[in-house]
């Protein structure tokens, strides 16, 4: 699953970001709303060092969060292109 998806999220005075609500569209086209119960910064935007010790700028936030799904947690994952302003998220 690799789709466009709403956010409802927090901007911190530091310039963090602390997503609260996700919502998106499944294969039917229906919207779902899901709270994020708790939530992980995985990388963030700035400066990325490669391994070939080249230093890369990135302007992806990737965030890992959980989400209950009928009951069930389940781990997705957020992209904020900041570029772009537009999240995604990915299962």
């Amino acid at each position: 699953m690799n789709r466009k998806a709403d956010v409802i999220c927090q901007h911190t005075s530091d310039g963090e970001i602390i997503p609260i609500k996700i919502r998106f569209a499944d294969e039917d086209g229906e919207f779902h709303t899901y709270a994020i119960r708790a939530y992980r910064i995985v990388t963030k935007n700035g400066d990325i060092l490669l391994p070939n010790e080249v230093t890369a700028k990135s302007h992806i936030w990737i965030f890992e969060c959980r989400i209950a799904v009928f009951e069930k947690e389940i781990s997705v994952r957020l992209f904020y292109n900041a570029h772009e302003n537009m999240w995604k998220i990915m299962k």
